[in-house]
């Protein structure tokens, strides 16, 4: 089980949980919830640079089709392929089907919100 509170989240109802400077950027059960069931993931390739609070990918569900914002600005170091390929699983474990890993500036992960904000962002529903 992933310990929610010691991830960091952004008001586009994404995860990052930071290990070195290495982002891991998930969306989140409120999200995945919101959205119904996921059916396409576009991601960014790896190698590709992305800026934070610009739309780097993309989430289609069977009710609606939603953005990928990046939560941080870095270079794309990995995809996660499985989620790719089998769309669903985001709703089946949000917080564990991650989409991408992002080397950032470590510092930056501050400016985002934790578990508490992200549950009075969400109504209590986070």
């Amino acid at each position: 089980m992933t310990d929610l509170t010691a991830l960091k989240y952004t008001d586009e109802h994404e995860w990052v949980a930071l290990e070195g400077d290495v982002a891991t950027v998930g969306i989140t059960d409120y999200a995945a919830d919101k959205l119904g069931d996921v059916v396409f993931v576009d991601l960014p390739s790896v190698g590709s640079s992305v800026t934070a609070g610009e739309v780097c990918g993309e989430i289609e569900s069977t009710k609606s089709v939603g953005e990928l914002y990046a939560p941080l600005t870095g270079e794309i170091l990995e995809v996660n392929d499985a989620v790719v390929d089998d769309p669903a699983s985001v709703n089946g474990d949000a917080f564990g089907a991650w989409l991408v890993k992002i080397r950032v500036e470590p510092a930056d992960v501050d400016a985002l919100m934790d578990r508490a904000a992200y549950a009075l962002l969400t109504g209590g529903e986070a």
